[in-house]
């Protein structure tokens, strides 16, 4: 059947019927040694999941998991700098890209407030930014934000940003808006 499966570009019309949405605490499985300060890099960083990082003041949650050390030293950027952030959880932004004619649900790893603008950050590794699969997520990530930016700044509110930024231009003297610039770029 997917073989003889077709589908037309088509244009759809945005409409926002919901504003708000309730955060949901996020599940994880780890040892409970495995706790540590955010501001601390494990030894073993091979393996970043299976920490539990902790010690946040300007995180909506009180515990995080990182996929990757650019993730943890981004959060003490984040700490620095944003008013609040979080990594949503699943489903929290009901954001869907297509691949493989399959519609699947892209995740991004930070959402971020400061006193002039949203962001939606994605630190990805430098050898997978040209990969078709990222690409896609990217394309509905920043479409995504301008649908938000549009309908929030009608409500006098701050414009949304998706900022894609390669693991290795991350460092803990940056700046947030200093790896804004760099990150669009390839």
């Amino acid at each position: 059947m997917k073989k003889h499966f077709w589908e037309d570009q088509i244009e759809y019309e945005v409409k926002i019927s919901k504003g708000f949405t309730t955060l949901e605490e996020s599940a994880y499985t780890t040892n409970a040694n495995n706790s540590s300060d955010y501001r601390i890099s494990p030894q073993d960083k091979s393996n970043m999941s299976k920490y539990l990082f902790t010690g946040f003041s300007k995180c909506l949650y009180t515990e995080q998991e990182f996929q990757s050390e650019a993730e943890r030293v981004l959060s003490i950027i984040l700490e620095r700098d944003a008013t609040k952030c979080f990594k949503p959880a699943r489903g929290q932004l009901q954001i869907y890209y297509r691949w493989d004619r399959y519609y699947l649900e892209y995740q991004p790893d930070f959402m971020v407030g400061t006193e002039e603008i949203i962001y939606m950050l994605e630190p990805k590794n430098r050898d997978e930014i040209d990969h078709p699969q990222v690409l896609a997520k990217k394309d509905v990530a920043a479409q995504w934000c301008r649908y938000a930016s549009a309908y929030i700044l009608k409500h006098n509110a701050k414009s949304c940003v998706y900022v894609f930024i390669a693991h290795d231009a991350i460092t803990q003297n940056m700046t947030l808006k200093g790896l804004g610039p760099r990150s669009n770029t390839k």
